[in-house]
């Protein structure tokens, strides 16, 4: 029985030790010291390159160790065995202190007392109590919903979007295509957390982005191919955004001359928002869901590839 471990980080060793404390009796292997295929039974994995995961004729499981399923779902030739997420308060408490950072940032507008500081310009700025202050949230999953629940303990009038309905305690729900717009029109601040599926792809691009409260900020902390470069560059010189906070980006990283590295409105952080990876954590996951699969349990956190999350 062997654990097939694709990390694409230089030390495992953190790991290996979690992975031989929790599943002593599994075997494990990190890619790409594969060993002969046939051993190998679950694969716990980052990215793999297209077609490798097919080459496990006995694997049962795929555990996904990023927060997004794009990466993994796009390969062509991907088994049809069950793709489980290894969610984990760790990842999801790095997200939200990372969007609340920035809901602050840009709710005390320390973006526009940057650009004041360039001019030499000492003013103060006014802002609105934060009871009137709306956020706006594309994407109420796991990771939106518990970010969004924080922000609305800190005072702010919180909404979210997404595909379908949906009833949130405390937080007004928009969905749909109507409702995209008619959250972007009342949001001071939108915070993107969708993930990348055909349908969210290029999402935010200017039809949609020209519904925005004038003057609202943006942070993006999703995936980059939900935002098209040249619809945030429109937005912000047409005023439509103020500023903008971009985790993510397409392609990442930018090209050298891209427009986002110098522009004083955004301030752009390289993937960085779930850097702190709770790794006992993510083991803990990946042994729950074989410990399920072997009693015949359906495992937790299963991703549903038509939706693609």
């Amino acid at each position: 029985m062997a654990i097939l471990l694709q990390l694409g980080i230089p030390d495992e060793t953190p790991w290996r030790q979690a992975f031989a404390e929790r599943l002593p009796d599994h075997e494990l292997r990190v890619w790409p010291d594969v060993g002969p295929a046939e051993d190998i039974e679950f694969a716990a994995v980052f990215r793999t390159p297209d077609g490798a995961l097919a080459r496990l004729p006995r694997l049962k499981a795929v555990f996904s160790l990023l927060a997004g399923q794009d990466a993994l779902l796009s390969d062509p030739q991907l088994p049809d065995v069950p793709i489980l997420r290894t969610d984990t308060e760790g990842g999801s408490d790095a997200v939200t202190e990372t969007v609340l950072m920035h809901v602050l940032r840009h709710y005390r507008r320390l973006p526009d007392y940057a650009l004041q500081q360039a001019r030499g310009e000492w003013r103060r700025l006014p802002h609105k109590p934060r009871a009137q202050t709306q956020v706006g949230f594309l994407g109420v999953g796991l990771l939106g919903l518990a970010a969004a629940r924080v922000v609305a303990g800190h005072g702010f009038a919180v909404s979210g979007w997404s595909r379908t309905p949906r009833e949130l305690d405390g937080i007004r729900h928009f969905h749909g295509a109507d409702g995209l717009p008619a959250l972007l029109a009342q949001s001071d601040i939108v915070v993107n957390l969708l993930p990348l599926t055909p349908e969210t792809r290029g999402l935010l691009d200017r039809p949609v982005l020209a519904h925005l409260r004038r003057g609202a900020a943006l942070i993006n902390v999703g995936r980059g191919e939900a935002l098209p470069p040249r619809a945030l560059y429109w937005a912000l010189d047409e005023g439509l955004l103020s500023s903008a906070t971009l985790d993510v980006f397409d392609p990442e990283p930018p090209p050298p001359d891209a427009r986002v590295w110098h522009d004083p409105r955004i301030t752009l952080t390289p993937h960085a928002a779930r850097s702190s990876f709770q790794v006992r954590e993510a083991v803990e996951q990946v042994a729950l869901g074989i410990e399920a699969l072997r009693a015949g349990r359906p495992p937790a956190h299963p991703v549903d590839r038509t939706r693609g999350y």
